[in-house]
């Protein structure tokens, strides 16, 4: 009991620090469309609604919601494949739905999203999607246009393959006004606040990639999930952690570091993390 008390006191604080930073900095509030539905994962037999965030553990709660939702198909998370967890068609997600049946499990379910330390999730997507060999598709659609706009004379092999990102041409990408105005930022390294909508969307429990283990077994206990459902642990050694993003950090100027923070902001005031102290832009 203490346990759960002291969780519910945790997730309270949480809630009220997102509430106070959104009335702080949104003036006016729009209202939903179709489109900014698609992460939010339905789970109607337990009431839940989950808004997944791509390198934060989100293959793991997919895997937990096929079994949630699999009518008994699914028993454990683990045992079903990475790739397999991102189907479209294994989980449905709120788009999906009509607008009285959008409006009603908004209302009514319980409402979860997962964060992280904001530098430290795009350090992992940026080593993700651009220094294994086996992402090809993600150098194809991104490292080859990153790479002719950001490298000095890059090699003929470069900008067919794009499989060389540096970092900083990553960044420099990023902060590129061309990169938004084209398309969207891909789902790795889009905000957290374009993807999930928390200052529209009152989510009941922001669960932390910081303390994901008790926050998973919360929210799995609030919704009365069979109690042989359980959230994987993490087992990742390669996982990113604060010091490997400072290195990554040590080489882009301080100029660069402050307009990365700025684009990330948001994120950093809305989850309350503090800004990273290798940064260079005091």
């Amino acid at each position: 009991q203490f346990e759960q008390s002291s969780l519910q006191a945790v997730h309270q604080q949480r809630r009220e620090m997102l509430s106070n930073v959104c009335s702080r900095y949104t003036r006016k509030r729009r209202l939903l469309q179709p489109d900014d539905l698609r992460h939010l994962v339905v789970d109607d037999t337990h009431g839940l609604l989950y808004c997944y965030v791509p390198k934060v553990a989100c293959t793991n709660w997919k895997r937990v919601m096929m079994v949630l939702t699999g009518q008994g198909k699914y028993r454990d998370p683990l045992g079903i494949p990475a790739h397999e967890a991102h189907v479209p068609s294994n989980l449905r997600t709120l788009s999906e739905y009509s607008i009285p049946e959008i409006n009603y499990r908004l209302r009514s379910y319980l409402k979860f999203v997962f964060v992280r330390e904001p530098f430290e999730r795009l350090v992992s997507a940026y080593r993700n999607k651009f220094t294994l060999s086996y992402n090809t598709a993600f150098h194809k659609r991104y490292g080859t246009k990153i790479i002719r706009r950001h490298r000095q004379h890059p090699s003929d092999r470069a900008l067919e393959r794009g499989d060389d990102v540096r970092f900083e041409e990553f960044v420099y990408y990023l902060l590129d006004p061309r990169t938004q105005q084209e398309e969207p930022f891909n789902e790795h390294w889009e905000r957290v606040h374009s993807l999930c909508h928390p200052c529209i969307i009152h989510y009941d429990v922001v669960g932390k990639y910081e303390t994901l283990a008790e926050d998973a077994n919360y929210i799995l206990q609030l919704v009365g999930a069979d109690a042989s459902v359980k959230f994987p642990a993490s087992s990742k050694t390669t996982r990113t952690t604060d010091d490997m993003t400072a290195q990554f950090f040590q080489d882009i100027s301080p100029f660069y570091q402050r307009r990365l923070f700025n684009l990330y902001k948001m994120d950093y005031l809305l989850f309350n993390y503090s800004i990273p102290s290798y940064l260079r832009i005091r």
